[in-house]
């Protein structure tokens, strides 16, 4: 049984179907019983957004997570925001998937690809109980097959299985909307991290070497920021706009030079963009070396699109439109990036070099 913390107060088709838009609308009436949602992998980058936002607007919140101990800070945080349950299981437990749904009506899911689940199976059983629980609204965090394009190319592994997921989710008729999130802001790291490693130089300057053309277009989006107000605008406004819908979100299109000039503006200091092959420096989780060969091939060699070709041009238009409070890349490098680099031990700035926020510098 799960341990509950204490309470804190194939080509696809494009029919929308009349079963995707099947639900009852949001927000709730204060006279009418409090919403509950699940989401699952709580403190993962994308959930935890959804749950803090989700708490503040009046939501009970149904958060499970792999383990307790694995993240203890963020846990300990989430735990204590209004109306939050941390759940603690096992998505491989089919026992504990099949009471993850019940008494709610609503879900964010967010499924993982990595060595110690199958993700379609997982994906396929978690949608599966969410429809015999009767879940009125299920949000899937989706992303393309590139194979399933009408010019196609190969798939990237990690993404196609989350497009198989999807596949099956609309055909169980679930009320459902499928969100394709574009590249986090905080990739980006002073650790060698493949394909996002903004590396110091001793001149106070950073270079970010990576296999993108310096023209190629790249979504953005401040996951922690800006996913969880975007998903909840999503439930406001209800199956009857959104069933069936694919949204890309993502609230700017960067190619990496530009990328570049915001990071330079944003830390007030040089950040120059070398196309270079891609390296891999440190060890990475089981498959994952596929998915970056299979990015450089697709996405940078081909230039295929990040998301599906007929979502393109919603991009970043509809994202601004669910949520004007964006945080933009600029921002994010002026007064968060330093945050987090400091949080990592980064030693560039535990040298205590200067920012523009660390001496209180006003933006232009």
């Amino acid at each position: 049984m799960p341990r509950k913390t204490a309470q804190a107060g194939p080509r696809p088709s494009a029919v929308i179907e009349p079963h995707m838009t099947d639900s009852d609308p949001l927000p709730q009436a204060a006279s009418k019983p409090q919403k509950v949602i699940v989401v699952l992998n709580a403190t993962g980058r994308q959930a935890s957004s959804v749950v803090r936002v989700a708490s503040a607007v009046g939501y009970k919140v149904r958060a499970q997570l792999r383990s307790l101990s694995k993240d203890l800070q963020l846990s300990a945080e989430l735990s204590q925001l209004p109306n939050v349950t941390l759940i603690e299981g096992s998505l491989d437990d089919a026992e504990f998937v099949s009471t993850l749904f019940v008494g709610a009506q609503y879900a964010f899911v967010n499924t993982t690809p990595y060595a110690w689940t199958d993700e379609v199976a997982t994906g396929k059983a978690l949608a599966l109980a969410a429809h015999k629980a009767g879940i009125r609204h299920y949000i899937f965090s989706s992303l393309t097959d590139h194979s399933t394009h009408d010019e196609p190319m190969a798939p990237l592994p990690l993404w196609a299985t989350k497009f198989t997921v999807e596949q099956y989710i609309r055909q169980l008729g679930m009320p459902s909307t499928f969100v394709y999130v574009g590249c986090y802001h905080n990739n980006f790291s002073s650790r060698p991290y493949p394909l996002w490693q903004l590396t110091p130089k001793p001149d106070g300057s950073f270079v970010w070497k990576a296999p993108f053309p310096p023209d190629y277009p790249i979504p953005f989006i401040d996951t922690e920021h800006d996913l969880g107000a975007a998903v909840i605008q999503i439930l406001k406004d209800g199956v009857k706009k959104w069933g069936g819908q694919r949204i890309p979100l993502a609230f700017e299109v960067l190619t990496p030079l530009q990328v570049c000039h915001r990071f330079s503006k944003g830390l007030g200091r040089p950040v120059n963009y070398q196309p270079h092959p891609l390296e891999i420096s440190i060890p990475i989780p089981i498959g994952y070396r596929d998915q970056l060969e299979g990015i450089v091939n697709v996405l940078c060699e081909q230039r295929a699109p990040y998301f599906r070709p007929e979502m393109e041009d919603m991009v970043p238009s509809i994202s601004r439109q669910l949520w004007p409070g964006w945080r933009g890349m600029e921002e994010y490098a002026r007064e968060v990036w330093p945050i987090e680099e400091r949080a990592n031990g980064a030693p560039w700035i535990q040298s205590g070099i200067a920012t523009p926020m660390s001496e209180g510098i006003p933006e232009d």
